[in-house]
């Protein structure tokens, strides 16, 4: 199976080839390392895991908002998998549908204890210190125009667009997205992880405001 993992993992990375820093090869491999850290703890098939974590971001970066990444994904993952016979047909259900369910949406529920842990370790990636940074790097990516407005908690409990604009910040999107995923989390050993993870920005956010007010 390592042979197979191995080269999946050279095809999934073509895939990556110009992707922008928040969703490129890196953050594969941050969710894989994730997902076998808690698939380990959860009593996972960790082949099943690693090999979704490799695909589950395969058509990320053609996603321009005019279809679901994790359904296309589905489909191309299919194509790569029917190349291996080896691999149980079972298995590869259950690979398509940790990939079809990471994200949650369009009724494509998790129910694997495998896309449990895929879809705990997708979201983890976007809290704390790594999902601060990418809320950041997306923020100036994207033009934002401030580091910070001061508004951004009035603007949240008005509700906004989901789409970000020049006006938006790193700072709302922490407030509008951010601190809520840990309440998202499947798993036992990914609530422990969030929890900690959460706790590290409340304090980054708290420390954040007290030096734009001089506090510290």
């Amino acid at each position: 199976m390592k042979k197979i993992i191995i080269e999946i993992e050279n095809k999934a990375k073509k895939y990556f080839e110009g992707a922008d820093g928040c969703h490129d090869w890196r953050h594969v491999e941050r969710v894989r390392n994730l997902s076998l850290k808690i698939g380990k703890k959860e009593k996972a098939n960790l082949n099943i895991l690693e090999i979704a974590s490799l695909l589950h971001d395969i058509c990320r970066r053609e996603d321009n908002g005019s279809f679901c990444h994790a359904e296309r994904g589905k489909e191309e993952a299919e194509k790569i998998l029917e190349n291996y016979d080896t691999i149980k047909k079972e298995d590869k259900e259950n690979i398509l549908h940790c990939i079809l369910t990471h994200r949650f949406r369009n009724n494509n529920v998790p129910e694997t204890i495998e896309a449990k842990v895929l879809f705990d370790a997708d979201k983890l990636d976007s809290i704390g210190a790594i999902g601060l940074s990418r809320a950041f790097l997306f923020a100036g990516s994207s033009g934002a125009k401030h580091l910070y407005t001061g508004n951004e908690k009035e603007i949240t409990k008005i509700g906004k667009d989901m789409s970000f604009t020049k006006e938006d910040t790193a700072i709302l999107e922490y407030e509008f997205k951010l601190k809520k995923i840990k309440d998202l989390m499947m798993t036992k050993t990914g609530r422990e992880i969030a929890k900690n993870r959460h706790s590290y920005m409340k304090d980054f956010i708290k420390r954040f405001w007290e030096e734009v007010k001089g506090i510290k």
